[in-house]
C-alpha cells in the first residue's frame, strides 16, 4: 500500500461534558497538529498516490472550517464531545466528501483509504482511518 501524508493545524475552542474529563470540562483551546494520509495499493498513472499541492489545499479548506471557533456552537457538533476522535473522524469524512467530488482530482477516486491523526502534543495523538 502506497500513502502519501500532508500536514496543516488548527486552533479551536472547546468544552466537554462528563467528570472523565475534569478540568476540561470548562471551555479551553486547543491546536492540533493534523496529518491527512491519503492510501491507494497501486500507483496512478503518473506515478504518484495523490496530487500532493491539491491535498494539501483540501486539507486547508476543510481545516478552514473549524480553526478558530468555539465548537460548542458548532451545529455540526450539537450533542457531542468533540474530542480529539470525533475530530479525526469529522475530518476525515470531510475530506472524503471532497475526494468524491473530485476536488483532489479524478485520479484520487481511486483511493482506498485516508487516515486522519491529530497530534495534541508531541507525547500524544490520536487518529481515524476510513475506507473510500
Amino acid at each position: 500500500m502506497f500513502s502519501v501524508t500532508v500536514r496543516d493545524h488548527i486552533m479551536i475552542a472547546h468544552s466537554f461534558r462528563g467528570e472523565v474529563f475534569g478540568p476540561a470540562q470548562k471551555l479551553h483551546g486547543a491546536t492540533f497538529v493534523v496529518d491527512a494520509t491519503f492510501r491507494r495499493p497501486e500507483l496512478d498513472a503518473d506515478g504518484i498516490v495523490v496530487d500532493i499541492g491539491r491535498a494539501i489545499d483540501e486539507l486547508k479548506a476543510v481545516l478552514a472550517d473549524l480553526t478558530y471557533r468555539n465548537l460548542d456552537d458548532e451545529p455540526a457538533f450539537a450533542g457531542q464531545n468533540t474530542t480529539t476522535e470525533v475530530l479525526c473522524r469529522a475530518i476525515a469524512d470531510r475530506l472524503a466528501d471532497r475526494v468524491h467530488a473530485g476536488g483532489l482530482g479524478e485520479g484520487a477516486r481511486e483511493l482506498a483509504g485516508i487516515t486522519v491523526t491529530l497530534h495534541e502534543s508531541h507525547i500524544a495523538w490520536a487518529s481515524y482511518e476510513r475506507s473510500l
